[in-house]
């Protein structure tokens, strides 16, 4: 019978692939599993001398009732010493195959969360995190859950049945070895069909489960976005209907499952009183001793007693089956942006960046991008502008090579990104980006983010240069204060800080600001305008810039509009020409003027 509360989803078939992905791990620690297979071969041996010791006792005692004579005294310590034994073999069993199964999980995972960095862009901003969270952690505990129980125990628990079919059919004849193999044929036939039938309920529990654990991740997430629209009852309400979709789903399934185990008791219960019956007969007729009447039904407790939960740990094998079947789903996921193979590393002597007829869509039926071409030279600030939507951050993504180029190339130093490795061509590239977003740690940590390598001093330096330190000095814990989840504990003009220490830190040639100074308020951009001047000295720069303001200084401005560059030139140069950029220009600083000016 079934008695635990996880519910798994199980397969319609056994997808045989699973082994050979597990059985490499197996091999890893062969010895382990040797040693372990002995204790189950041991374990098992001394489960069935149990009942032929008991028998023995019975039957010597029964000859003998009123003396304890030496005989039942040693075989009463072997009967404690064979159950002792089958207890402790088996724990033994698996405290050694426990290394096995937790060194797998821990590979399985760490290969998994390689591989999730391992993917682009484009996944990782249609993932659902809450939902796929649990995939992985379902998957893991069944490469666990799968390793331990069909090895050790529907394996185990077939050969057992074999071992007191043959016994019972050698000494007690065909009748109770048929019993005991209709009855055993009966409940793996019964348990398979209703674990079977009980397939949609699971799946829906399981469904239910993830959406809840999803909608709960993705408000906490947005924790501030909800506060803003007051949504919390909005929020609460779509949690609870969540709650009640999985309310329903754990009662049906918790009502198959009643069934299920209601039909696993009597089919145990009929077959443990038809062989009852004929012992008793036996006994009553004088063919079969009272020990043997102890030792059939001995044998047929030991036997139900894992067969009642083979019922359990088939449906869990079977929905350990599917849960692996879902992460090894998120393996198969293929990156769209990975190296070439020999890959070489980029060479950094010469920063300059070259735009080439660079077309780039996300989307087959919306171009992004159409022809753009520009070159930055060495050390120097290009700044790329543009309405919303003209491709300005998308050129970001496609120099870091989140995506792949549809046509075009893009250059650095001479040299074909797509060529290079992508490790070596983002150490390449420092960013300081729009939105910052910090991990739940201390701010020294966040910054020393930028080069974990880096000592101490050199992370001391890096806030220093960022101006950090007016800042670090009026926290009560200094460099060591948490910043919360995502940041949420520092202003905007606080973490772009951090975010320039980063990469004063990454060191790295190239430096991006992606609208570094968009949701920052006039006194806030200033300081960290400045800051980025500094940071920028002696390294060649691409700054992607909303407010033109910004910009004025920079060496050369390309204007986008529509993905296509319409103009390029100094800001004097453009406005000037009186084209697209001395219109927004003009534009924001009648803005900036009806801003200022008093209601």
């Amino acid at each position: 019978m079934e008695h635990g509360n996880r519910e798994v989803e199980p397969l319609q078939r056994i997808n045989w692939q699973i082994f050979h992905i597990v059985w490499p791990y197996l091999m890893v620690h062969r010895r382990r599993v040797i040693f372990a297979l002995g204790c189950l071969v041991l374990a098992k041996l001394a489960n069935v001398v149990g009942p032929f010791v008991l028998k023995h006792i019975v039957d010597t005692l029964e000859n003998a009732p009123d003396k304890l004579i030496a005989v039942p005294i040693t075989l009463v310590f072997a009967y404690g010493f064979a159950r002792f034994a089958n207890v402790i073999l088996g724990e033994l069993r698996d405290t050694v195959f426990g290394r096995v199964t937790e060194r797998a999980m821990r590979q399985i995972g760490l290969e998994i969360f390689e591989h999730l960095h391992a993917l682009d862009l484009d996944f990782h901003l249609n993932r659902r995190t809450g939902g796929l969270s649990r995939d992985i952690e379902r998957g893991t505990t069944g490469i666990s859950f799968l390793m331990r129980f069909f090895v050790f125990n529907i394996v185990p628990t077939f050969i057992e049945i074999l071992l007191v079919v043959g016994i019972l059919f050698y000494n007690y004849g065909w009748g109770f070895a048929a019993v005991t193999l209709i009855s055993v044929m009966t409940y793996v036939w019964f348990s398979v069909i209703a674990t079977e039938w009980r397939t949609r309920f699971v799946r829906e529990a399981n469904i239910a489960d993830s959406a809840t654990n999803t909608r709960a991740v993705d408000s906490l997430l947005n924790f501030e976005t909800v506060k803003y629209f007051n949504n919390e009852a909005f929020e609460a309400r779509r949690y609870d209907q969540e709650l009640q979709n999985w309310e329903i789903a754990r009662r049906k399934n918790r009502l198959s499952l009643f069934s299920l185990n209601g039909g696993q008791a009597l089919i145990v219960g009929v077959a443990m009183t038809l062989m009852l019956w004929m012992a008793a007969h036996r006994v009553s007729n004088g063919n079969m001793t009272l020990g043997d009447f102890v030792l059939i039904n001995a044998f047929m407790i030991q036997l139900f007693l894992p067969l009642n939960f083979l019922g359990f740990v088939y449906r869990e094998i079977k929905g350990s089956m599917a849960n692996i079947e879902k992460m090894l789903g998120l393996l198969k996921v293929k990156p769209s942006v990975i190296d070439r193979d020999r890959a070489g590393e980029l060479d950094c002597r010469s920063s300059t960046i070259e735009f080439q007829d660079v077309y780039f869509c996300y989307r087959t039926n919306r171009e992004i991008l159409s022809g753009v071409s520009f070159k930055i030279e060495a050390q120097e600030k290009v700044a790329i502008v543009g309405s919303s939507g003209a491709g300005k951050s998308t050129l970001v993504k496609l120099l870091f090579r989140f995506y792949d180029l549809d046509a075009g190339k893009i250059l650095i130093g001479g040299t074909d990104i797509s060529t290079v490795s992508k490790y070596s061509l983002r150490s390449a590239i420092g960013i300081v980006p729009q939105d910052t977003v910090l991990f739940n740690d201390n701010i020294f940590e966040n910054v020393r983010y930028g080069r974990p390598g880096a000592s101490d001093e050199e992370v001391s330096r890096a806030i220093r240069l960022a101006h950090l330190n007016d800042f670090i000095e009026q926290l009560p814990e200094g460099q060591r204060t948490m910043v919360g989840e995502r940041g949420l504990k520092l202003s905007g003009g606080e973490k772009q800080r951090v975010a320039i220490a980063r990469t004063i830190l990454k060191n790295s040639p190239i430096l991006v600001f992606d609208e570094a100074t968009s949701a920052l308020d006039s006194k806030s951009e200033q300081a960290i305008l400045r800051a980025l001047k500094e940071v920028a000295h002696g390294h060649t720069s691409m700054v992607i810039a909303h407010r033109l303001s910004t910009i004025i200084d920079a060496d050369r401005i390309v204007v986008l509009d529509h993905g296509r560059v319409v103009e390029y030139g100094s800001h004097q140069q453009l406005l000037e020409s009186k084209g697209h950029y001395a219109t927004l220009w003009f534009a924001q600083q009648k803005e900036a003027v009806i801003k200022e000016s008093p209601v």
